[in-house]
């Protein structure tokens, strides 16, 4: 089985080609280059395309693959916002993803953003580097006794929920679909709806699904709501936050504190260098402010992560080749 890899880096070459071995019938090709409706004619003769969630999925670059008999695409991530999904399936084409690749990496990089922004860490360094050493500014809050808010509470929210504990806080889960378990596990105190967790909580962390329902769930009405200086933390979408409200929320001092790994206007930047151009930024507002940390997506960025989503991947490709069953979970269409 023949497989082209859209949107290579070094990391994914060196973690796929590490797994790789245990998959001898499968034989992979690396280009830079990301997948969209230009670049899609660079798989004719290939049996999958791997892609990543930066990758341009739609109609046309479907339909173009389709053409050159391209059967199965591998998202190599768990969103596949990128697939135009109903044409996949008329086209008759797979689409696969990796389900839970590191719950816990995302529900670290969670809380460390949280801890970075409230702590003003990040500001900190940067004034000890100096040979600053005043602390005017630096000031923070303890989380230990406070109220964490966690909307949704699967895989990577439940991991955060457990770390949420272990600093001594009070958690909250809001969720359609409340696992109970983790009430009776005593990791979630309670579950609550979205309005009293934006009342009570004093940090809140999204894990939230994007969809059209939860598109700019967090807005100026939703942050009305929350206390005066809660801790805000995005790992999970960037849709999910109208950007704009984010910042006057900021700018009037109700979040106090903001760690962001992902934002409604990154999809241009996602995984680019682009410090040498004049651009108009969003990033740039908001990394202006004491109280914000950003970083471009790497929250699941670990060696752990890395391999997992390799071996699902190549399980998934491998399973296509044999007509077994795919991994759990990890079928789109």
């Amino acid at each position: 089985m023949k497989i082209l890899f859209y949107g290579t880096a070094s990391y994914d070459k060196d973690s796929f080609n590490k797994e790789l071995k245990s998959y001898p019938n499968i034989k992979i090709d690396y280009v830079e280059t990301n997948l969209t409706p230009m670049t899609a004619a660079l798989a004719r003769g290939y049996d999958a395309v791997c892609a990543f969630v930066n990758a341009d999925a739609g109609a046309m670059t479907l339909e173009i693959l389709a053409g050159f008999g391209v059967k199965l695409v591998l998202m190599r991530c768990a969103g596949f916002d990128a697939v135009n999904v109903p044409v996949a399936k008329d086209l008759g084409m797979k689409v696969t993803r990796v389900p839970a690749y590191s719950p816990q990496a995302i529900a670290e990089h969670a809380m460390g953003l949280a801890l970075c922004a409230n702590r003003r860490i990040h500001k900190g360094y940067n004034r000890v580097r100096d040979n600053n050493f005043n602390l005017e500014g630096l000031v923070g809050e303890t989380l230990y006794g406070k109220t964490a808010g966690i909307i949704g509470t699967g895989r990577i929210g439940a991991a955060l929920c457990r770390i949420c504990k272990g600093f001594g806080m009070k958690v909250l889960g809001s969720d359609l679909y409340p696992n109970m378990q983790l009430v009776e596990e005593g990791v979630v105190d309670e579950y609550v709806e979205y309005d009293e967790l934006y009342r009570r909580s004093d940090l809140i962390s999204l894990h939230a699904f994007l969809n059209d329902e939860s598109r700019h769930m967090i807005n100026d009405d939703s942050i009305a709501k929350m206390k005066d200086g809660v801790i805000f933390v995005n790992t999970g979408r960037g849709g999910l936050v109208d950007t704009q409200a984010l910042i006057r929320g900021i700018l009037s001092g109700k979040i106090g504190a903001a760690g962001l790994d992902v934002y409604d206007e990154e999809g241009p930047n996602v995984y680019q260098d682009r410090a040498g151009e004049v651009i108009d930024s969003v990033t740039s507002r908001l990394c202006s402010f004491p109280n914000v940390v950003m970083t471009s997506h790497q929250a699941f960025f670990t060696k752990e992560a890395l391999g997992e989503i390799a071996r699902v991947a190549l399980d998934n490709a491998q399973a296509f080749a044999n007509g077994a069953d795919f991994v759990e979970r990890s079928v789109v269409c």
